[in-house]
């Protein structure tokens, strides 16, 4: 299982950088079998506001939002064990709270591979890989 860093997904709607756009696209439109965290499609509606000024509206981050739901094999939903998890993680790894939740999210969902440009290269965490594709 696949999963992919709200960067990524925000990166595939910003007209501001083609290179980073169309790779995150192709990434996206090539990936499977994708999981999508909850943690993830929270953030990306949020973090969405930035790209207003260059007419990604709204109404534009809620349907982006359905696509990205219909092309997840997988929701992965947040539970207690998560904050477990993320806990640890910040402890052994000195990992920023957001990040050790993603990397928890996608322990306890099976994933094996992540795409993030938020962590190192090739870096494996408790078994998820973590690929940045824009390296």
């Amino acid at each position: 299982m696949n999963a992919i860093d709200t960067n990524i997904w925000i990166y595939s709607h910003d007209v501001r950088d083609e290179h980073k756009r169309q790779k995150s696209q192709d990434l996206i439109a090539n990936l499977e079998p994708m999981a999508l965290l909850w943690q993830v499609g929270c953030e990306f509606v949020a973090a969405a506001r930035k790209l207003e000024p260059f007419g990604f509206t709204r109404r534009q981050a809620w349907d982006a939002l359905a696509e990205m739901r219909a092309m997840s094999d997988v929701v992965l939903f947040p539970d207690h064990e998560l904050w477990d998890i993320t806990c640890d993680l910040q402890k052994r790894l000195d990992l920023q709270y957001w990040d050790a939740l993603i990397v928890a999210g996608c322990i306890r969902g099976g994933v094996r591979t992540m795409y993030s440009e938020d962590f190192y290269d090739g870096q494996e965490i408790d078994g998820v890989l973590i690929v940045n594709p824009f390296t």
